[in-house]
């Protein structure tokens, strides 16, 4: 299952509406990519959600 390992988003569910408004369940699930961060000094590959890769970016904490 996709999961975010710093802020722990995950799948939601949802409904798809079709335009005669019938009801069908769905998920939406997050944009989750593989990366490699620093984490007490050393790199660690984790999943990462596409907000937090940027904000590991921005703190130059992703390799």
């Amino acid at each position: 299952m996709a999961m975010c390992s710093i802020c722990g988003k995950r799948r939601r569910a949802g409904k798809n509406v079709s335009h005669s408004n019938r009801h069908t369940n769905r998920w939406f699930l997050p944009n989750v990519q593989k990366a490699k961060i620093f984490v007490d000094g050393r790199t660690q590959r984790v999943s990462l959600c596409t907000r937090c890769l940027r904000t590991a970016q921005n703190k130059r904490l992703a390799v």
